[in-house]
């Protein structure tokens, strides 16, 4: 994947290396999960509805370097666009640096563990349906709710989590 410099992760995110950048993710899984808007409002509520190609045990996707070609619409998350991507947690990593924030204490770059994500409540493995299965969206729809570990990440800084949360009054 290419060598990873001590510590990247506290860098600016214009500074990362593509090794670094793609390094960055908790592998939470979330971005790969299927969002309804409301044509109203503008307000984007959260299912539990993954993309084909995610692996609904492991939330991995299955075909990453080639995702785009089954997934024509998978939003590739760049640095010019990070800061306008709304639906993206408040736990997400790359949401949390563009903003000058630190890294949850639950990051695998800081345990040096990739399945703290899963024990903290923040990933989607095991916990999602696949969009093949899946039926209407409208019957999915979900709030990830602040993850186990908050507590700790607020010991930081406050935690954002009614960003990720679906507000009530969804006009379908």
């Amino acid at each position: 994947m290419g060598e990873l410099r001590d510590q990247f992760w506290e860098l600016p995110l214009a500074q990362l290396t593509r090794a670094e950048w793609e390094a960055l993710c908790d592998g939470c899984g979330r971005c790969c999960l299927h969002k309804i808007e409301d044509e109203d409002t503008g307000e984007i509520a959260d299912t539990n509805v993954a993309c084909k190609l995610l692996n609904t045990d492991t939330a991995c996707c299955s075909d990453y370097r080639n995702r785009k070609a089954f997934v024509p619409d998978c939003l590739r998350l760049t640095l010019a666009i990070v800061e306008d991507v709304e639906w993206l947690p408040s736990t997400c990593a790359y949401r949390r640096r563009a903003a000058g924030r630190q890294l949850p204490a639950w990051h695998p770059l800081l345990t040096g563990d990739p399945d703290s994500v899963k024990r903290a409540g923040v990933s989607v493995a095991g916990r999602v349906v696949s969009e093949t299965a899946a039926g209407p969206l409208e019957h999915h729809i979900v709030e990830w709710g602040p993850s186990r570990m908050a507590g700790i990440d607020a010991a930081n800084e406050p935690e954002d989590d009614d960003a990720e949360a679906p507000k009530a009054g969804f006009a379908w």
